[in-house]
C-alpha cells in the first residue's frame, strides 16, 4: 500500500488529543464565563441547566455512538461527533436567551458523547496494551491540563473579548482535529450492511434522559418533578429491555455488560465517578468556608487531584506487564480510600496541605484504577465490540458523576438542616461564609462549625464509597491482556510511525 494510504499513529494521536482537549476544557471554561452569560441572557433559575443539559446528552449518547463506531467504523463516527460538537459551539456563541443556550448545549453534549468513546477506541485499535502506556499518560494529561488552564483562559476571554469566544474557540481546534483524522487515519472499507437498532437507540436516550432529569430534580428538592421523571424512567426502561431482547443487533449487549470483569470494572467506575464529583464539589467549599482560605488556595488543593490522576494513569499503563493487571487494579484503587482518610482528618484548624495531599492521593488512585479498568475492558473483547465496551466504561463514569452530585448534595443538605450546634444554616449564611462575610451575620464560628460537621459527614460518605470501589475490583478475575500480542489489524490499514 502506498505511504499516503498508511495510518500515521503520532498524527492520529495528535488529532485524538486535540478533540479530547476541546471537550475537556469545555466544563471549566464555561463555569468561569457563566456569571457574565447569565447577566446578559437572564433567567438565573435556569443556570444549572446549562451544565445539566450538556451532561445529559453526553451520557445518553455515549453508548449509542460507541455501538455505531463498531458498526460503521471509528473514523466516520469521530468526524460526525466533531461536526455536531462544533455546530453546537457556534450556535451557543450566538445564543440570545438561556433556553436557546440550553438547547445548543444539548447539541454540544451529543457531539461530546461521540468524541469521547470513539477517540479512546481509536487509541486501543492503534496500540497494543504493552505500547499504550505512554499514550494513556498523554491523554490523562489532557484532562489535567484542561482543568487547570480552562479557568485561566476563560477569565482572559471574559476580560478582553465577548463570552461567545469561549464557544467559538472550539472551531479551529475541531477543524484541525477533523483534518488529522481525514488525512492520517485509514480504515478498510466495510461492505456489510449492519442492522441498526433505531428503536433501541431512541428508547435508550429517552430512558437515560428521564433518569438524569429525575436525579437533577431530586438534587434540587423538587420531589413532584423528580417523581414524574422517575416514573417515566421506569416505564421507558421496561420498553427498552423488551426491545433489546428481540433486536438482531441490540444497542446494548447485555451479554457484554454482564461479563464479570466488565461488570466489576464498570461498577467500580460508577462509584469512582461519584467520588470524583463529591471531592471536586465539596473540598474547595471546606477549604474556603471552614479553613477560611482564599479561593486560590482552595483551587490549588483541588488541582492536586488533577496532578495525581495523570501520574496514576501513567504508572498503571507502564506497570501492567510488570506487576499484572489485577494487582494494579486492586492496590491502585486502595489509594482512593487512603486519600479519603486524610479528608476525614480535616478540622477547622487544619492546614490546607492535608486537603491537598488527600486530593493528590485520591487522584493517583483514580488515575490508576480508571486506566487499568479501561485497558482491561478494551482487551478482553473482540475488535468488533471494542467501541461498545469503551462506551460502557465512559457511560458508567458519567452516570456516577450525576449520582454523586445528587447523593452528596443530599448528605450536605441533611447535615446543614440537622445540626446539633445551632439552628439550621440558611443559604444566605452559607454564601456569606464562603465570601468571608459570616461575621456580618453574626455567629460566624458557629456557622463554620456546622459547615465542618456537614462536610465531614460528606467526606465519611466518600470514604465508605471508596471502600466499595476496592470491593468491586476484588471481583475482577486474573486476566491476561495479551502480552506480546500485536496491534489488531481488523478494519485498519498498515501503520506508519
Amino acid at each position: 500500500m502506498p505511504r499516503s494510504q498508511q495510518t500515521s499513529r503520532p498524527l492520529v494521536i495528535a488529532s485524538v488529543m486535540a478533540s479530547m482537549a476541546m471537550v475537556a476544557i469545555e466544563a471549566t471554561i464555561v463555569s468561569t464565563a457563566m456569571p457574565q452569560i447569565v447577566a446578559q441572557l437572564g433567567d438565573l433559575h435556569l443556570y444549572s441547566w446549562v451544565f445539566s443539559s450538556f451532561l445529559l446528552t453526553q451520557t445518553a449518547m455515549t453508548v449509542i455512538f460507541g455501538k455505531l463506531a463498531d458498526l460503521y467504523g471509528r473514523k466516520p463516527i469521530a468526524l460526525i461527533g466533531i461536526a455536531i460538537f462544533l455546530l453546537g459551539s457556534v450556535l451557543a456563541g450566538f445564543a440570545w436567551s438561556m433556553p436557546a443556550m440550553i438547547v445548543f448545549r444539548l447539541i454540544q453534549g451529543v457531539g461530546a458523547g461521540a468524541i469521547q468513546p470513539v477517540t479512546l477506541t481509536i487509541v486501543a485499535d492503534l496500540y497494543p496494551a504493552r505500547e499504550r502506556g505512554k499514550v494513556q499518560g498523554y491523554l490523562a494529561s489532557v484532562w489535567a491540563i484542561s482543568a487547570v488552564v480552562g479557568p485561566m483562559v476563560g477569565g482572559f476571554i471574559i476580560h478582553d473579548f465577548s463570552w461567545a469566544w469561549i464557544f467559538w474557540m472550539n472551531v479551529p481546534i475541531g477543524l484541525l482535529s477533523a483534518a488529522g483524522f481525514i488525512m492520517f487515519l485509514r480504515e478498510s472499507e466495510r461492505h456489510s450492511r449492519p442492522s441498526i437498532d433505531f428503536a433501541g437507540a431512541g428508547l435508550f436516550m429517552v430512558t437515560i434522559t428521564a433518569l438524569m432529569m429525575a436525579l437533577t430534580y431530586a438534587g434540587d428538592d423538587d420531589i413532584a418533578k423528580a417523581s414524574m421523571a422517575g416514573g417515566a424512567f421506569v416505564v421507558c426502561l421496561l420498553f427498552f429491555l423488551m426491545q433489546e431482547k428481540r433486536a438482531a443487533e441490540p444497542m446494548i449487549s447485555f451479554a457484554l455488560w454482564s461479563r464479570r470483569p466488565i461488570a466489576a470494572c464498570n461498577g467500580a467506575t460508577v462509584l469512582s465517578g461519584m467520588i470524583l464529583m463529591g471531592a471536586t464539589t465539596f473540598l474547595p467549599m471546606y477549604v474556603q468556608g471552614v479553613l477560611h482560605r482564599s479561593p486560590v488556595i482552595a483551587g490549588l488543593a483541588l488541582t492536586m487531584m488533577m496532578v495525581g490522576w495523570p501520574a496514576g494513569a501513567t504508572f498503571a499503563a507502564k506497570s501492567l506487564h510488570r506487576f499484572g493487571l489485577r494487582p494494579i487494579l486492586i492496590w491502585g484503587s486502595a489509594f482512593i480510600p487512603a486519600g479519603a482518610v486524610l479528608l476525614l482528618m480535616l478540622a477547622p484548624g487544619s492546614s490546607p496541605l492535608i486537603a491537598a495531599f488527600g486530593s493528590l492521593i485520591m487522584g493517583f488512585g483514580m488515575g490508576t484504577s480508571s486506566v487499568s479498568s479501561l485497558m482491561l475492558i478494551q482487551e478482553i473483547v473482540d475488535v468488533a465490540q471494542r467501541g461498545s465496551a469503551t462506551a460502557s466504561n465512559l457511560f458508567s463514569r458519567n452516570l456516577g458523576s450525576t449520582l454523586g452530585a445528587t447523593l452528596f448534595g443530599a448528605v450536605l443538605n441533611f447535615g446543614l438542616s440537622h445540626s446539633k450546634n445551632v439552628a439550621a444554616v440558611t443559604s444566605e449564611q452559607l454564601k456569606a461564609l464562603l465570601q468571608n462575610q459570616a461575621t456580618s451575620l453574626g455567629g460566624g464560628d458557629a456557622i463554620r462549625q456546622v459547615l465542618h460537621d456537614s462536610l465531614h459527614l460528606t467526606f465519611v460518605s466518600i470514604f465508605v464509597i471508596a471502600i466499595f470501589v476496592v470491593g468491586f475490583l476484588l471481583f475482577v478475575p486474573r486476566v491476561d491482556i495479551g502480552g506480546q500480542r500485536k496491534m489488531p489489524v481488523e478494519g485498519l490499514a498498515p501503520l506508519e510511525d
